[in-house]
């Protein structure tokens, strides 16, 4: 009798804490919806924000302005989720993304929308690492690959909705929609988390690094401009650009002093000493380069070269994305089964690297089944991917440093996507003169750059500007578009070596079968009735 009535409270003890766990899980997801988005609701439609705005050299802002936000934030995100608990800090990330989501859809003019996206960035700044380190403290890393699959999905199924809503929404409404759309999700988000989502805090007295956050961001702030303004704005060899790699430099310099002196840094440099959290940093700055380089610049493919609608250019992606939750959910039941997460890692990367070089390979012959196909590989490795290395880190760092490090790899993914931006719209830029030359004549070309569209990559973003050309010229500028496209994406192909090099060296360890603490309030000594439930 005693062992019966043992068993229905144990029974009734796991049905709560699952109920807990899921109850939270809820409001990630929903978090994960209007972060993923606002990347892929935006990407197919910033030629025709721009054209509309004006900026069309500096478009590449509009992305790497969020990027650069989030950047800033994700550092700090974790350190005062640890002191002031994380569900606050998530509604509140959930309350900037929303007024930077509103701002951006009244935007009058191309560098408001810049500031607005920064806004937005920065409450993605919050969002994203907090959801990571809440499911780390709930979910033990053996369950947590299953999890994290199904975070991936769901980032996979608004991406899948995002890219073709949002040319569907540019062509026959207006792109400020694109915007708005998120207040309404952000709402219902609050309303869940508010009623549902109880996550335990274990208050701690925290000093914030804020010298640190600010040489790191300033650092990181110079490192961008310098990259996207080289060779546009300024050459390469000027002052402009020198000094601001040399700020860059010592701002870099004076955060690895703090960081060395701070009672609590903000990313503490002893975590590096350790050769998995180190390679798998690594490897998800490289990944993240990969990833953003796909959803932002193939829209310019499809759209600039293969002459697609803005809707088109925006269901072209969906096959990607698609297959990214395909691997997301797969890869994750199979970490969670048997424990194993290198293999998985190294097939994605291999598949990633298979795509790219195929579009490395494409010209304007090129047609939509041939980017179909090498999209979908590509997608099938980011499933892979994405969000494991995550899972490899909190793995293999004690409680205390769960939020730190989920921060700092989120950090570490934040950078690759805004250096990469920039880093793929300058070799863009920059190909686009001499590219153009090849396949014009020369008093064609100086027509083209004396009505102002000039001969860069932004002169080709403009499909109305595109239609209005003769057949001739706009089928020499579509030429030139493919042949600067070509370096952009075979840039990527050593970038994902390095990351698979990396990942060769990331020690495999067991994962471990316990969680942190129990998500739910309903369960009184949740911590142990998690672990025995392991």
């Amino acid at each position: 009798m005693t062992a019966v009535a043992t068993k229905a409270t144990t029974t009734t003890a796991q049905k709560g804490i699952d109920r807990g766990v899921m109850a939270v899980f809820a409001g990630l997801m929903l978090g994960s919806l209007i972060a993923s988005l606002n990347m892929t609701l935006v990407a197919p439609a910033l030629p025709t924000i721009v054209a509309e705005l004006g900026g069309l050299a500096d478009y590449s802002w509009i992305p790497i302005s969020a990027m650069l936000a989030s950047t800033i934030v994700v550092p700090v995100a974790g350190k005062l989720s640890d002191v002031y608990g994380r569900k606050p800090l998530y509604m509140i990330g959930i309350v900037v993304f929303a007024v930077g989501s509103a701002l951006s859809g009244l935007a009058p003019n191309f560098w408001f929308l810049v500031f607005a996206r920064f806004v937005q960035g920065a409450g993605m700044g919050f969002i994203m690492p907090l959801s990571q380190a809440i499911i780390g403290d709930i979910i033990s890393p053996r369950e947590r690959g299953k999890y994290q699959g199904m975070m991936g999905a769901s980032f996979g199924l608004a991406s899948i909705v995002g890219p073709a809503a949002g040319g569907f929404i540019t062509e026959h409404f207006t792109w400020r929609w694109l915007f708005f759309v998120n207040l309404p999700i952000a709402a219902l988000t609050l309303i869940v988390i508010w009623f549902y989502m109880h996550v335990p805090n274990e208050r701690r007295k925290h000093a914030i690094d804020v010298w640190g956050s600010v040489t790191l961001s300033g650092g990181i702030t110079c490192v961008l401009l310098a990259t996207v303004w080289g060779g546009v704005q300024y050459p390469w060899a000027s002052g402009q650009i020198v000094g601001l790699y040399a700020a860059a430099a010592l701002l870099l310099a004076g955060f690895v002093w703090v960081e060395l002196h701070a009672p609590e840094p903000v990313l503490p440099l002893r975590l590096w000493k350790s050769s998995i959290f180190t390679y798998s940093n690594i490897a998800s700055i490289g990944v993240a380069m990969a990833m953003f380089g796909a959803i932002f610049f193939l829209p310019v493919f499809v759209q600039g070269v293969i002459g697609n609608s803005v809707t088109n250019s925006g269901a072209i992606l969906v096959p990607m994305l698609v297959a990214m939750i395909v691997t997301s959910v797969a890869g994750g039941q199979f970490i969670s089964r048997t424990g194993r997460y290198k293999v998985p890692l190294l097939v994605g990367l291999a598949l990633m690297g298979a795509g790219f070089y195929m579009l490395s390979t494409f010209d304007v012959h090129t047609t939509n089944q041939q980017t179909i196909e090498a999209m979908v590989i590509i997608g099938l490795g980011l499933g892979l991917t994405m969000q494991t290395y995550t899972l490899v880190v909190q793995n293999s760092v004690d409680r205390a440093d769960m939020a730190v490090a989920t921060s700092a790899t989120q950090l570490s993914r934040s950078m690759g996507a805004a250096i990469g931006l920039a880093i793929l719209g300058t070799i863009l830029t920059q190909g686009m003169g001499a590219s153009i030359a090849k396949y014009l004549p020369a008093s064609a070309l100086h027509q083209l750059q004396s009505a102002g569209g000039g001969a860069t990559a932004t002169a080709v973003f403009d499909p109305a500007q595109l239609a209005h050309l003769p057949s001739a010229i706009a089928a020499g500028i579509r030429h030139g578009l493919a042949d600067a496209l070509h370096p952009v994406f075979m840039s990527l192909l050593p970038i994902i070596a390095l990351a698979f090099i990396a990942t060769l060296f990331i020690q495999e360890v067991p994962l471990r079968q316990t969680a942190h603490v129990a998500a739910g309030r309903q369960v009184a000594g949740g911590s142990d009735q998690a672990q025995e439930r392991s």
